[in-house]
């Protein structure tokens, strides 16, 4: 062995080490759990557990709330990724330009909401979704508009738990952005001024296609994120939202896993999420690559 691929093996392997024993382990171990039925009497007695092959990903299929949880999975990610995506990008656009002020203060201002802690800003939500005390309904109200059981109503519920997670995350995406537009060549943009192209020609045909590995790498991360959504729903619409309206894979998937100790179909639903995130990564790819 090359003296260079001693030293490329001895340099991988603390790392592969650990990805082996804290991630593929893991995994292949809720591979073979989602192929069992394995339940809370199976912790205290293993012969308890019998092989029931895909007999959990069956049941999954016949499931209503699973459909009604995947259902409401993609309705958040496809409304709220984009969302952030869109909102991040102006963020980040407007902090960019030359003529704006105190882009430090307002960095910050946009990323606080990133790092504060989701509890104590949910519960600050919930008192602006209030429907009879809440902040918004206090300004609908200026318009004439009737209050809105923002939390109550299943059709409002998981629009207020969009606009929560977009102000929740935007933050990140934005100063991902500002890196990339950050790294844009200055001379790209005085070439197109000196050839008759403003600024939304400047946007389209400089700004968009230098900052293409960036959409790219925002656009998984977001679309990674709002596919395991869990903590929004779970503290603002802890059981779900009424009728369900706010159920998702992963909030399925702590129900039947640690609220009734169905562990083998808890891990079937973890493994449909993971097919999940694996096709929307290979949806952006293949549209990537079309383009």
């Amino acid at each position: 062995m090359k003296p260079e691929a001693r030293a490329a093996i001895l340099l991988l392997l603390p790392a592969m080490t650990l990805i082996t024993v804290f991630y593929l382990i893991p995994v292949a171990g809720s591979a073979v759990l989602s192929a069992t039925d394995f339940d809370i009497y199976s912790v205290g007695d293993a012969s308890h557990t019998r092989f029931v092959g895909f007999g959990n990903y069956a049941k999954l299929l016949h499931n209503a709330l699973f459909w009604r949880a995947l259902t409401n999975t993609l309705y958040y990610s496809l409304v709220g990724g984009p969302l952030t995506i869109l909102i991040a990008l102006g963020a980040a656009l407007l902090l960019n330009s030359k003529l704006a002020r105190f882009k430090p203060l307002f960095r910050t201002i946009y990323f606080a909401p990133v790092v504060t802690t989701l509890v104590a800003v949910a519960v600050v939500f919930r008192f602006l979704y209030h429907s009879r005390v809440g902040l918004l309904n206090r300004i609908l109200d200026v318009f004439g508009v009737a209050p809105i059981d923002w939390l109550g109503d299943p059709r409002w519920a998981m629009p207020a738990l969009i606009l929560f997670a977009v102000w929740k995350n935007f933050g990140y995406a934005a100063v991902i952005f500002m890196a990339g537009l950050q790294n844009v060549p200055e001379e790209l943009y005085e070439a197109a001024r000196i050839d008759g192209a403003g600024p939304i020609r400047q946007f389209r045909y400089v700004t968009l296609p230098e900052l293409d590995p960036t959409f790219v790498f925002v656009a998984l991360i977001t679309a990674i994120g709002f596919l395991q959504a869990f903590a929004e729903p779970y503290v603002l619409t802890p059981e779900g939202g009424p009728l369900n309206s706010t159920v998702t894979i992963v909030m399925l998937m702590y129900r039947e896993g640690f609220r009734w100790w169905n562990m083998g179909y808890a891990a079937a639903v973890a493994f449909v999420l993971f097919a999940l995130v694996i096709l929307g990564t290979l949806a952006q790819r293949f549209i990537r690559r079309a383009r």
